[in-house]
């Protein structure tokens, strides 16, 4: 069963955000935390929920940060700015990106692009102090990394594939697994894989976490899945994995070039998903250096 509509998924457990931009609250007996940082837009939906929902933002001791991309780090400079006390964390590599004065503004410009895309405007962003700059310091997680809340605690495993940087959360009090993107995004009834960075490191990172006894699983797009669907997640995605991959070979016997196969990719994404989130040009970019890789690692399929 799939689910994204806002509000308490198990009890000390919910779901923040927007259906497109998710963020979770684990509450603990000591201490609460935030899995997950969205984009930056969702902040006066947040807040909103925070104060409906009757959750304590004083108990907020936590921010995980699972991967450096733009639309998972949105909440964090404006709420470390609100909340100075508040303890961030992330992979060692996102820390290196997230001080990279290229990555910053790459991360601020994705950000304003996909805010035009789902909401027509930035009106949103403009009364907030939003954008990364420098100011936002943390502690680094990496595998085996334990928070505790009191009575419940995170386990962290690195995760890369989608990204060098990505990390993942689970609790094993809830068998609730927080992956980011190094599974599929759960849009619709799909299983949509994005791997950036090494699709090698993702199908590892998918035989890492099927190990895992997950019976509620919580992605950053679309909301969380649960019940049998859950329970079979990883194997779903590992299947989706082989299937993107033969599109992605196939698209570049057919088109000659990472690029032209490229184009063709994202016209076809957004002819069966016209409302997915994630900016055109943006896309595009993720599809080339999918492409890329077959391309790199000399599997090109014209050879």
């Amino acid at each position: 069963m799939r689910s994204n509509n806002p509000g308490q998924i198990e009890e000390g457990l919910w779901l923040l955000g927007t259906k497109e931009s998710c963020v979770y609250l684990l509450e603990g007996s000591q201490s609460s935390v935030l899995i997950s940082a969205g984009m930056s837009y969702i902040l006066p939906d947040l807040l909103r929920q925070i104060d409906a929902f009757g959750i304590s933002s004083h108990k907020i001791g936590h921010i995980i940060i699972l991967h450096s991309h733009f639309d998972h780090v949105g909440i964090v400079p404006f709420l470390k700015r609100r909340w100075p006390k508040v303890k961030i964390y992330a992979s060692a590599r996102a820390w290196q990106v997230l001080s990279n004065p290229r990555a910053v503004s790459v991360i601020n410009d994705y950000t304003l692009k996909v805010c035009r895309r789902v909401r027509g405007n930035t009106d949103d962003l403009s009364v907030l102090d939003w954008q990364w700059r420098y100011d936002v310091q943390g502690e680094t997680l990496g595998q085996g990394s334990r928070i505790d809340l009191g009575n419940r605690h995170i386990i962290i495993h690195e995760t890369p594939g989608h990204s060098s940087c990505s990390i993942s959360a689970y609790v094993p009090h809830l068998k609730v697994l927080f992956p980011s993107d190094a599974v599929a995004i759960p849009y619709h009834d799909e299983y949509v894989i994005a791997s950036g960075s090494s699709f090698p490191q993702y199908q590892q990172s998918l035989d890492k976490l099927s190990g895992l006894n997950i019976e509620i699983l919580c992605a950053d797009h679309y909301g969380y899945v649960r019940g049998d669907e859950a329970n079979h997640y990883i194997a779903r995605s590992r299947e989706a994995t082989q299937q993107m991959m033969d599109r992605l070979r196939l698209a570049l016997r057919q088109e000659g070039s990472a690029e032209k196969a490229a184009g063709q990719l994202v016209k076809h994404h957004f002819d069966q998903r016209p409302d997915y989130f994630v900016d055109p040009d943006i896309l595009l970019v993720t599809y080339t250096r999918m492409l890329k890789q077959f391309i790199d690692s000399g599997a090109h399929p014209l050879s």
